[in-house]
């Protein structure tokens, strides 16, 4: 299934699903059965699953066509976001562009850093660029949001805490990011403004046919104002989702909603190409990050 929220007009966020090319609205559709908000739904998934199920709303005609609706964040208020560095090559990339190798503790741990999940934003929304920067960039990712609350999860049983997946770009002021990870802090500062998930949630028996390595067969792609910045696959993953899982909850518990967020595939940025290359984001630009089975996620800058 691929799960929306969307709005019509200036009414409230509405929960729905992208059926036929259309929207069908799960409140609706099920006479008040299930929420109108996403987040409730994933909260008490096990009550409201079934009901979801036994509707078959994916065979319904659809309440809204897309053109009469506007896609928002699949999942605008998330409970927290964490984002990691799961790509060995951006890791690379990246250390070999300030002069170092990949620390060795990189291979032994998945690291994550805590992001703005009040800024949060969807498909079509504009992306102000933060007054202090000079260099905007993008980062191609995969997002997994969490569907049931639990603690010290083993990566072998982490599969039945995943709800879906979803594109997300954690939009990058890269001379702020720098300037707070030279004191031995961040990358918060650089990162805390904006970021963009959707269109849509696919939930995770949809891909399960895509499994291969720690992720999946899936191409990734960027492209600014038409052309094609980069490209790479999900299943160059060095750490899986379940491994993220393991490490996020060890001591803590992870919570329906909960945003894990995989970190730039290699070559997913503007920052990892060569300095005569880099051609930070500018005002006007349209940044369209595609994931195969996970559709296109398109913001502008403004």
């Amino acid at each position: 299934m691929k799960f929306v929220t969307f709005k019509l007009h200036e009414e409230q966020l509405r929960a729905g699903l992208l059926v036929n090319n259309g929207i069908v609205d799960i409140n609706k559709a099920s006479n008040g059965e299930l929420p109108s908000c996403l987040l409730e739904y994933l909260k008490n998934l096990e009550r409201y699953s079934p009901i979801l199920n036994s509707l078959n709303l994916t065979e319904k005609k659809p309440n809204f066509s897309l053109e009469e609706v506007q896609l928002q964040a699949p999942l605008p208020n998330p409970p927290s976001f964490r984002d990691y560095m799961s790509f060995e090559k951006h890791v690379k990339n990246s250390r070999k562009k300030i002069g170092d190798s990949v620390p060795k503790q990189w291979y032994e741990i998945p690291v994550f850093y805590f992001s703005n999940h009040h800024v949060i934003v969807g498909p079509e929304a504009p992306i102000e660029i933060p007054s202090k920067t000079k260099c905007l960039d993008f980062e191609l990712e995969i997002a997994c949001i969490i569907g049931k609350q639990g603690k010290n999860i083993k990566a072998e049983n982490a599969d039945d805490y995943i709800f879906g997946y979803t594109i997300l770009n954690d939009f990058s002021a890269r001379d702020l990011q720098a300037q707070v990870m030279s004191v031995g802090l961040g990358p918060a500062k650089g990162k805390d403004f904006a970021t963009s998930i959707g269109p849509f949630i696919v939930t995770k028996d949809e891909i399960e046919g895509f499994k291969s390595g720690k992720g999946y067969d899936l191409k990734m792609t960027a492209k600014v104002n038409g052309k094609q910045m980069t490209s790479g696959n999900w299943n160059e993953i060095y750490y899986s989702f379940a491994e993220m899982i393991e490490r996020a909850s060890d001591s803590v518990p992870l919570y329906p909603g909960d945003i894990l967020g995989s970190g730039t595939v290699g070559w997913g940025c503007i920052g990892e190409l060569p300095t005569e290359e880099q051609h930070w984001l500018k005002p006007n630009d349209v940044v369209e990050l595609e994931v195969e089975r996970l559709g296109v996620l398109k913001n502008k800058i403004v």
